[in-house]
């Protein structure tokens, strides 16, 4: 992610679940800091999707160690925020990912959060093998 008129930040947090609420308020107040008239299903849709990629990295990548960081990085450019957030897994193939819409799936317990970030933010890319996932969301 390149800088923006300073807007790049950049953390890293403990494979622990109660840093997920703690980061997506951050970047929620980092979002109301800087667009006064943001809408309120934009930021809904910016704090599920952030809540279920830090779960998914923390539980997923890597492995539910609290002694692994999770990488987080965040800014706002042309009106988008982007969020990249990465662990220390081996990654993994979206496309194996089963899809939670087919019948087979309907009633499983799990299994939603990628196909929820797809449908609810505006760009999704997984890079270094999928421990790493950038979402960008247009800030209307």
């Amino acid at each position: 992610m390149k800088p923006d008129l300073n807007t790049a930040i950049s953390m890293n947090i403990k494979s622990e679940e109660k840093n997920i609420k703690i980061v997506s308020a951050e970047i929620l107040n980092f979002i109301k800091d800087r667009k006064k008239h943001i809408d309120k299903d934009t930021l809904f849709d910016i704090k599920l999707c952030v809540e279920e990629a830090l779960r998914n990295a923390m539980i997923h990548g890597n492995k539910s160690d609290a002694g692994l960081d999770v990488l987080i990085g965040y800014e706002i450019a042309k009106n988008t925020i982007c969020i990249s957030i990465k662990d220390y897994g081996k990654g993994f193939e979206v496309k194996k990912i089963p899809d939670p819409t087919e019948e087979d799936n309907l009633y499983k317990g799990g299994g939603r959060g990628v196909y929820i970030i797809h449908r609810l933010m505006d760009h999704v890319q997984y890079v270094d093998n999928g421990s790493r996932v950038i979402m960008k969301k247009k800030l209307v």
